[in-house]
């Protein structure tokens, strides 16, 4: 009997998954200009151009804040620099007006400016001068005539030299220098003095200050001998030893026989060879004449040093170094102090009211080497504690200078003795030059002798700089400063005259 087939289990039907909607993308709403805006979208400006602005990111408010406020520092700086310049300019430019004869000389005035210590730039306070200065001195019809220092100690010695030669003149001792006269009536015999006494001095810096008080202590106060500065050190450098003749070897007794030795050359004389001769040496020029004897009564410092110009003492920084970049950032945005201060100098210059010479009172601890200006003996300094904070800004490395000096020459004498022999070898004809040689010939001992002369005169120069120039020394002072000097102050200048054109218009 067969079994009917089974059916199989049904299966659930599924409904179909319903098709996907398309995404209707519906478009932004353009909210419609209105207004004003709808006004202008009609003449042609970009609709992109009449959006309504946005805020600004913070990154760029924050560099739109900060250019803003520097541009706005700077222009606020420079416009004052402008209205106290012009100001000052406003109170002095009369005295350029008044009437003078025209064999009349203008007033006249010595500015005094040097290096500052361990700087490079040695004319960097005499540019302070020309900027915030000169401007007053010119619109008063002021003549100044401008000394720099080029290195440390130079303008103390040109002082010094200036009033040896005056001394030495007034005595009798030089003849006086002939000047042309000038045009107009003759003129008195005090009138130079006159003059001179009438236009004033000018220090930029206390470290000027220190170099002309050592120029005018050398001056006033050492001998009247003139001395040439090349021939002393040249005779001290003579038996030093270091251009002497190797000594020869000595001869070894076992040696059965020696060679013979060339005939002994004078030490000196100097065979050249031809390609180091290539040019003859220009012929000396005549020594001087001796300079007679001064007699003993003459060459003896005066009891009293004569009237001098007025001194305007003009406070003067240079900052330098990594450490002073802040103040640096400053001040370039704080110029107007800097117009100020040289606007009030010129103005004490222009006016000449004059005070005595402050003197210290313990002048015999100034001339000590080891006596230092700390601001507690301010008081006890007088005027020669004028701007005694600026030292504080020397570069660190300056009180170096001594140590610096002696390694550039010790390593110098150690480097002599091989060019000494590569000269004399080849001035001998011992050997035939290298190729580099004959081209980049090697100095003459003639050229090392005035090489090393001119390196003693600049490190001798310099160490003689930074005596005066140490912070741990004091400004130079004799006492017969007293009465010599004065310094100018502050004051007002009379009214104009009232001119024709004002009288017109009352």
């Amino acid at each position: 009997m067969s079994t009917p087939p089974s059916n199989p289990p049904a299966v659930p039907q599924v409904d179909p998954l319903p098709a996907p909607t398309p995404e209707v993308k519906v478009p932004p709403t353009v909210e419609k200009p209105t207004g004003w805006r709808a006004a202008l979208e009609h003449t042609g400006i970009p609709q992109s151009w009449l959006k309504r602005p946005k805020m600004p990111s913070k990154k760029v408010m924050v560099f739109v804040g900060t250019v803003s406020g520097l541009l706005g520092a700077y222009y606020y700086d420079r416009k004052q620099c402008r209205l106290i310049r012009q100001s000052y300019i406003d109170k002095v430019k009369h005295l350029a007006e008044e009437p003078m004869p025209p064999w009349e000389l203008p007033r006249k005035v010595t500015v005094y400016a040097c290096k500052w210590p361990g700087d490079d730039a040695h004319d960097r306070s005499a540019k302070w001068f020309r900027t915030y200065v000169k401007p007053i001195l010119v619109a008063a019809a002021v003549d100044y005539e401008l000394k720099n220092g080029n290195q440390h100690g130079a303008l103390a010695r040109l002082i010094a030299e200036n009033i040896r030669d005056r001394r030495r003149i007034e005595l009798g001792l030089d003849p006086a220098p002939e000047e042309r006269p000038p045009p107009g009536p003759p003129r008195p015999d005090g009138d130079k003095r006159r003059r001179e006494m009438a236009g004033g001095t000018i220090l930029i810096g206390r470290h000027t200050l220190k170099e002309y008080m050592e120029g005018m202590r050398r001056g006033w106060t050492k001998s009247l001998v003139k001395l040439d500065v090349d021939e002393v050190v040249a005779k001290e450098l003579e038996n030093d030893g270091h251009f002497d003749e190797p000594a020869p070897p000595e001869s070894d007794s076992s040696e059965p026989e020696s060679k013979p030795t060339p005939p002994p050359v004078a030490q000196s004389s100097i065979i050249f060879s031809p390609m180091q001769l290539k040019m003859p040496p220009p012929p000396k020029p005549p020594s001087p004449p001796e300079q007679p004897a001064i007699p003993p009564h003459l060459d003896v410092p005066p009891t009293q040093i004569p009237e001098q110009p007025p001194l305007t003492l003009v406070s003067y920084t240079s900052l330098l170094g990594f450490t002073n970049i802040p103040r640096m950032i400053y001040g370039y945005f704080n110029r107007r102090k800097d117009v100020r201060m040289g606007a009030e100098a010129a103005y004490r210059v222009i006016v000449n009211e004059t005070r005595p010479f402050n003197e210290p009172t313990s002048g015999s601890a100034l001339m000590d080497p080891e006596s230092s200006n700390d601001n507690s003996d301010a008081s006890t300094l007088g005027d020669l504690a004028f701007d005694l904070s600026a030292e504080s800004h020397y570069r660190s490395n300056y009180k170096e200078t001594p140590e610096t000096i002696a390694k550039a020459r010790k390593s110098y004498y150690e480097a002599l003795p091989k060019k000494l022999e590569t000269a004399r070898a080849l001035a001998r004809r011992e050997r035939e030059p290298t190729k580099d040689e004959v081209k980049f010939p090697p100095p003459t001992e003639v050229l090392l002798r005035a090489e090393r002369l001119k390196k003693e005169k600049k490190w001798r120069d310099e160490l003689d700089g930074f005596e005066i120039l140490n912070k741990q020394k004091g400004v130079s002072w004799d006492d017969r400063m007293k009465s010599a000097l004065a310094v100018t102050v502050e004051g007002e200048l009379p009214p104009p005259p009232p001119s024709a054109r004002d009288e017109a218009d009352l």
